[in-house]
Protein backbone atom coordinates (compact mmCIF):
# COMPACT_ATOMS: atom_id res chain seq x y z
CA UNK A 1 0.00 0.00 0.00
CA UNK A 2 1.60 3.42 -1.36
CA UNK A 3 0.82 6.11 0.81
CA UNK A 4 0.74 9.79 -1.22
CA UNK A 5 1.79 12.71 0.95
CA UNK A 6 -1.09 15.32 0.88
CA UNK A 7 -0.30 17.79 3.39
CA UNK A 8 -3.61 18.67 5.50
CA UNK A 9 -5.61 16.01 4.25
CA UNK A 10 -7.72 13.40 6.42
CA UNK A 11 -7.82 9.94 5.62
CA UNK A 12 -8.91 6.79 7.49
CA UNK A 13 -10.08 3.36 8.19
CA UNK A 14 -14.29 3.07 8.98
CA UNK A 15 -14.58 -0.73 10.50
CA UNK A 16 -18.30 -1.70 9.57
CA UNK A 17 -19.41 -3.97 12.15
CA UNK A 18 -23.04 -5.32 12.49
CA UNK A 19 -25.17 -8.73 12.23
CA UNK A 20 -25.56 -10.50 9.11
CA UNK A 21 -27.74 -9.30 6.68
CA UNK A 22 -28.38 -5.67 7.62
CA UNK A 23 -26.82 -3.85 4.78
CA UNK A 24 -23.67 -3.17 5.54
CA UNK A 25 -22.41 -4.06 1.44
CA UNK A 26 -24.71 -2.03 0.26
CA UNK A 27 -23.59 1.27 2.42
CA UNK A 28 -20.13 0.15 1.23
CA UNK A 29 -21.40 0.65 -2.36
CA UNK A 30 -23.31 3.76 -1.63
CA UNK A 31 -20.73 5.57 -0.11
CA UNK A 32 -17.84 4.84 -2.48
CA UNK A 33 -20.24 5.50 -5.91
CA UNK A 34 -19.65 1.79 -7.17
CA UNK A 35 -19.85 -1.97 -6.57
CA UNK A 36 -17.29 -2.65 -4.60
CA UNK A 37 -18.80 -5.39 -2.08
CA UNK A 38 -21.86 -7.96 -3.20
CA UNK A 39 -24.80 -7.26 -1.99
CA UNK A 40 -27.93 -9.70 -1.24
CA UNK A 41 -30.55 -10.96 1.07
CA UNK A 42 -28.76 -13.84 2.33
CA UNK A 43 -26.62 -13.91 5.29
CA UNK A 44 -22.99 -14.30 5.18
CA UNK A 45 -22.96 -12.57 1.95
CA UNK A 46 -19.32 -11.12 2.95
CA UNK A 47 -16.86 -13.31 3.51
CA UNK A 48 -13.61 -11.19 3.51
CA UNK A 49 -12.62 -7.49 4.83
CA UNK A 50 -13.36 -5.68 1.48
CA UNK A 51 -11.86 -2.35 1.37
CA UNK A 52 -14.05 0.35 -0.60
CA UNK A 53 -12.15 3.91 -1.45
CA UNK A 54 -14.03 7.56 -1.60
CA UNK A 55 -11.58 9.99 -2.16
CA UNK A 56 -12.97 13.37 -2.11
CA UNK A 57 -10.11 15.66 -4.02
CA UNK A 58 -11.84 19.21 -3.30
CA UNK A 59 -12.39 18.10 0.79
CA UNK A 60 -8.84 16.27 0.98
CA UNK A 61 -10.46 13.78 2.10
CA UNK A 62 -10.36 9.27 1.92
CA UNK A 63 -12.72 7.85 3.68
CA UNK A 64 -11.43 3.48 3.47
CA UNK A 65 -14.72 1.45 4.15
CA UNK A 66 -13.96 -1.50 5.21
CA UNK A 67 -16.64 -4.36 4.67
CA UNK A 68 -16.68 -6.82 7.31
CA UNK A 69 -18.75 -10.11 7.17
CA UNK A 70 -21.60 -10.24 9.54
CA UNK A 71 -20.71 -11.12 13.47
CA UNK A 72 -21.99 -14.33 14.26
CA UNK A 73 -20.89 -17.70 16.11
CA UNK A 74 -18.38 -19.54 14.37
CA UNK A 75 -19.25 -22.77 13.12
CA UNK A 76 -16.84 -24.11 10.85
CA UNK A 77 -13.44 -23.17 9.57
CA UNK A 78 -14.85 -20.81 7.75
CA UNK A 79 -17.01 -18.74 9.83
CA UNK A 80 -13.96 -19.21 12.33
CA UNK A 81 -12.01 -17.24 10.16
CA UNK A 82 -14.43 -14.81 9.37
CA UNK A 83 -15.27 -13.75 12.92
CA UNK A 84 -11.07 -13.32 13.41
CA UNK A 85 -11.14 -10.98 11.06
CA UNK A 86 -14.00 -8.85 12.08
CA UNK A 87 -11.89 -8.87 15.31
CA UNK A 88 -8.72 -7.99 13.97
CA UNK A 89 -9.93 -5.26 11.54
CA UNK A 90 -11.82 -3.51 13.79
CA UNK A 91 -8.62 -3.57 16.20
CA UNK A 92 -7.17 -1.22 14.10
CA UNK A 93 -9.87 1.02 12.86
CA UNK A 94 -10.01 4.49 13.10
CA UNK A 95 -13.85 4.40 13.51
CA UNK A 96 -16.28 2.03 13.94
CA UNK A 97 -19.29 2.27 11.91
CA UNK A 98 -22.36 -0.04 13.74
CA UNK A 99 -24.93 -0.86 11.07
CA UNK A 100 -28.46 -1.47 12.37
CA UNK A 101 -31.67 -2.60 10.36
CA UNK A 102 -34.32 -0.18 11.21
CA UNK A 103 -37.06 -2.52 10.20
CA UNK A 104 -35.71 -5.02 13.17
CA UNK A 105 -34.83 -2.62 15.52
CA UNK A 106 -32.35 -2.81 18.01
CA UNK A 107 -32.27 -6.56 19.42
CA UNK A 108 -29.47 -8.51 21.49
CA UNK A 109 -27.25 -8.64 18.79
CA UNK A 110 -27.00 -5.51 18.04
CA UNK A 111 -26.32 -4.33 21.78
CA UNK A 112 -23.82 -7.42 22.10
CA UNK A 113 -21.84 -6.03 18.88
CA UNK A 114 -21.97 -2.65 20.82
CA UNK A 115 -20.31 -4.21 23.80
CA UNK A 116 -17.65 -5.51 21.72
CA UNK A 117 -17.03 -2.29 20.11
CA UNK A 118 -16.74 -0.57 23.71
CA UNK A 119 -14.17 -3.08 24.84
CA UNK A 120 -12.22 -2.24 21.17
CA UNK A 121 -12.52 1.49 22.18
CA UNK A 122 -10.69 0.80 25.50
CA UNK A 123 -8.17 -1.21 24.01
CA UNK A 124 -7.25 1.68 21.73
CA UNK A 125 -7.43 3.84 23.61
CA UNK A 126 -9.70 5.98 20.94
CA UNK A 127 -12.20 5.06 18.92
CA UNK A 128 -15.29 6.99 17.69
CA UNK A 129 -18.59 4.46 17.34
CA UNK A 130 -21.34 5.81 15.25
CA UNK A 131 -24.23 4.38 14.19
CA UNK A 132 -26.44 3.89 11.15
CA UNK A 133 -30.12 2.80 11.32
CA UNK A 134 -30.62 1.40 7.99
CA UNK A 135 -33.70 0.76 5.93
CA UNK A 136 -34.85 4.62 7.03
CA UNK A 137 -37.22 4.59 3.88
CA UNK A 138 -39.39 2.09 5.19
CA UNK A 139 -39.87 3.66 8.47
CA UNK A 140 -41.59 6.88 8.39
CA UNK A 141 -42.34 7.83 11.89
CA UNK A 142 -41.81 4.77 13.15
CA UNK A 143 -38.17 5.57 12.83
CA UNK A 144 -38.25 7.59 15.61
CA UNK A 145 -38.02 4.86 18.53
CA UNK A 146 -35.33 3.18 16.89
CA UNK A 147 -33.13 5.81 16.99
CA UNK A 148 -33.78 6.52 20.64
CA UNK A 149 -32.32 2.87 21.40
CA UNK A 150 -29.68 3.30 19.09
CA UNK A 151 -28.26 6.21 20.10
CA UNK A 152 -28.59 4.31 24.01
CA UNK A 153 -26.30 1.68 23.05
CA UNK A 154 -23.26 1.30 24.53
CA UNK A 155 -20.62 3.47 23.84
CA UNK A 156 -22.60 5.22 20.73
CA UNK A 157 -21.17 8.75 19.77
CA UNK A 158 -23.86 9.69 17.21
CA UNK A 159 -26.87 8.27 15.15
CA UNK A 160 -27.31 8.27 11.40
CA UNK A 161 -30.30 7.31 9.36
CA UNK A 162 -29.90 6.16 6.20
CA UNK A 163 -31.56 4.23 3.34
CA UNK A 164 -28.08 2.75 1.43
CA UNK A 165 -30.37 1.45 -1.14
CA UNK A 166 -31.96 4.96 -2.08
CA UNK A 167 -29.13 7.00 -0.83
CA UNK A 168 -31.01 9.11 1.45
CA UNK A 169 -28.71 10.66 4.51
CA UNK A 170 -25.29 8.74 2.78
CA UNK A 171 -24.15 12.82 1.91
CA UNK A 172 -24.59 13.34 5.90
CA UNK A 173 -22.82 10.41 7.10
CA UNK A 174 -19.87 10.40 4.69
CA UNK A 175 -19.49 13.99 5.76
CA UNK A 176 -19.52 13.19 9.12
CA UNK A 177 -16.85 10.61 8.57
CA UNK A 178 -14.78 12.96 6.76
CA UNK A 179 -14.64 14.97 9.98
CA UNK A 180 -13.70 12.69 12.01
CA UNK A 181 -11.28 10.77 10.75
CA UNK A 182 -7.71 11.53 11.48
CA UNK A 183 -5.04 13.92 9.51
CA UNK A 184 -3.03 12.31 7.24
CA UNK A 185 -1.71 11.66 3.51
CA UNK A 186 -4.34 9.01 1.08
CA UNK A 187 -3.42 5.49 1.67
CA UNK A 188 -4.74 4.91 -1.69
CA UNK A 189 -4.93 6.83 -5.21
CA UNK A 190 -7.10 8.98 -5.42
CA UNK A 191 -8.90 6.98 -8.40
CA UNK A 192 -8.88 3.69 -6.46
CA UNK A 193 -12.49 2.40 -5.51
CA UNK A 194 -11.49 -0.84 -3.75
CA UNK A 195 -8.15 -2.52 -3.03
CA UNK A 196 -9.49 -6.00 -4.03
CA UNK A 197 -6.99 -7.59 -7.02
CA UNK A 198 -9.24 -7.70 -9.86
CA UNK A 199 -9.59 -11.28 -10.01
CA UNK A 200 -11.34 -11.53 -6.82
CA UNK A 201 -13.26 -8.15 -7.52
CA UNK A 202 -14.82 -10.41 -10.88
CA UNK A 203 -15.06 -14.02 -8.83
CA UNK A 204 -17.44 -11.96 -6.01
CA UNK A 205 -19.36 -10.06 -8.91
CA UNK A 206 -19.91 -14.00 -10.15
CA UNK A 207 -21.03 -15.27 -6.75
CA UNK A 208 -23.35 -12.34 -5.97
CA UNK A 209 -25.46 -13.49 -9.15
CA UNK A 210 -25.14 -16.84 -7.55
CA UNK A 211 -26.86 -15.45 -4.02
CA UNK A 212 -29.33 -14.06 -6.43
CA UNK A 213 -30.84 -16.57 -7.97
CA UNK A 214 -30.24 -20.00 -5.93
CA UNK A 215 -32.13 -21.67 -3.01
CA UNK A 216 -31.62 -21.49 0.72
CA UNK A 217 -29.17 -24.64 0.75
CA UNK A 218 -26.94 -23.07 -1.98
CA UNK A 219 -25.54 -19.79 -1.24
CA UNK A 220 -23.51 -20.73 2.45
CA UNK A 221 -21.67 -23.52 -0.23
CA UNK A 222 -20.89 -21.30 -2.98
CA UNK A 223 -17.17 -19.95 -3.79
CA UNK A 224 -15.84 -18.80 -6.82
CA UNK A 225 -12.27 -18.77 -8.02
CA UNK A 226 -11.58 -16.69 -11.25
CA UNK A 227 -8.84 -19.15 -13.37
CA UNK A 228 -8.15 -16.33 -16.38
CA UNK A 229 -8.51 -12.64 -17.30
CA UNK A 230 -7.79 -11.62 -20.47
CA UNK A 231 -8.28 -9.08 -23.32
CA UNK A 232 -8.21 -9.58 -27.00
CA UNK A 233 -6.46 -7.41 -30.01
CA UNK A 234 -10.51 -6.71 -30.61
CA UNK A 235 -11.02 -5.08 -26.94
CA UNK A 236 -13.23 -8.30 -26.20
CA UNK A 237 -12.92 -9.70 -22.89
CA UNK A 238 -12.62 -13.37 -22.16
CA UNK A 239 -12.80 -14.31 -18.28
CA UNK A 240 -13.23 -17.73 -17.05
CA UNK A 241 -14.19 -19.01 -13.72
CA UNK A 242 -15.17 -21.78 -11.57
CA UNK A 243 -18.16 -22.22 -8.98
CA UNK A 244 -17.74 -24.59 -6.64
CA UNK A 245 -20.16 -25.97 -4.39
CA UNK A 246 -20.18 -29.19 -1.95
CA UNK A 247 -22.27 -31.61 -3.29
CA UNK A 248 -23.45 -33.28 -6.24
CA UNK A 249 -27.25 -32.16 -5.62
CA UNK A 250 -26.11 -28.30 -5.19
CA UNK A 251 -24.44 -28.33 -8.76
CA UNK A 252 -27.26 -29.83 -10.17
CA UNK A 253 -29.12 -27.00 -8.73
CA UNK A 254 -26.96 -24.50 -9.81
CA UNK A 255 -26.74 -25.36 -13.07
CA UNK A 256 -30.71 -25.80 -13.16
CA UNK A 257 -32.68 -27.66 -15.93
CA UNK A 258 -31.29 -27.67 -19.35
CA UNK A 259 -28.61 -25.40 -17.60
CA UNK A 260 -30.76 -22.59 -17.37
CA UNK A 261 -30.07 -21.31 -14.48
CA UNK A 262 -26.65 -21.19 -14.80
CA UNK A 263 -27.51 -19.29 -17.95
CA UNK A 264 -29.22 -16.62 -15.98
CA UNK A 265 -26.00 -16.53 -13.61
CA UNK A 266 -23.84 -15.95 -16.34
CA UNK A 267 -26.11 -13.21 -17.78
CA UNK A 268 -26.59 -11.29 -14.50
CA UNK A 269 -22.60 -11.57 -14.03
CA UNK A 270 -21.69 -10.83 -17.44
CA UNK A 271 -23.37 -7.29 -16.98
CA UNK A 272 -21.71 -6.15 -13.60
CA UNK A 273 -18.12 -7.50 -14.82
CA UNK A 274 -18.92 -5.25 -18.32
CA UNK A 275 -19.36 -2.28 -15.78
CA UNK A 276 -15.92 -3.33 -14.38
CA UNK A 277 -14.01 -3.85 -17.00
CA UNK A 278 -15.48 -1.62 -19.38
CA UNK A 279 -16.60 -3.70 -22.47
CA UNK A 280 -17.68 -6.60 -23.83
CA UNK A 281 -16.72 -9.68 -22.36
CA UNK A 282 -17.29 -13.21 -23.15
CA UNK A 283 -17.80 -15.69 -19.80
CA UNK A 284 -17.37 -19.10 -19.53
CA UNK A 285 -18.47 -20.96 -16.05
CA UNK A 286 -17.65 -23.92 -15.05
CA UNK A 287 -19.44 -25.95 -11.75
CA UNK A 288 -17.16 -27.82 -9.88
CA UNK A 289 -17.58 -30.05 -6.53
CA UNK A 290 -15.21 -29.03 -3.61
CA UNK A 291 -16.28 -31.55 -1.07
CA UNK A 292 -16.14 -29.83 2.52
CA UNK A 293 -14.07 -26.85 1.17
CA UNK A 294 -15.32 -24.37 4.05
CA UNK A 295 -13.60 -26.84 6.52
CA UNK A 296 -9.99 -27.48 4.59
CA UNK A 297 -7.60 -24.75 5.55
CA UNK A 298 -5.49 -24.78 2.67
CA UNK A 299 -8.14 -24.43 0.16
CA UNK A 300 -9.15 -20.96 2.30
CA UNK A 301 -5.65 -20.01 1.92
CA UNK A 302 -5.60 -20.36 -1.57
CA UNK A 303 -8.90 -18.48 -1.90
CA UNK A 304 -7.25 -15.45 0.11
CA UNK A 305 -9.97 -15.88 2.97
CA UNK A 306 -7.44 -15.36 5.78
Amino acid sequence: MSEIDSAGNRSGFIGLAGRPNVGKSTLVNAIVGAKVAISSVRPQTTRRAIRGVATDLEAGTQLVLIDLPGVQRPRDELTTRMQQKVEQELSGADVALLVINGEEGVGPGDRFIAQGLLGARAAAGELPIVCVVNKADRLGRNIVPVLIEAAELAGVDEVFPVSALTGEGVPELAAHLAEIIPEGPYMYPPEDRSDQPRELLLAELIRGQALIRTRDEIPHSVEVRVTHVDQREDGLWTVEAEIWVESDSQKRILIGKKGFKIGEIGTGARKDIEAELGGKTHLDLQVKVRRKWRRDEDMLDRLGID
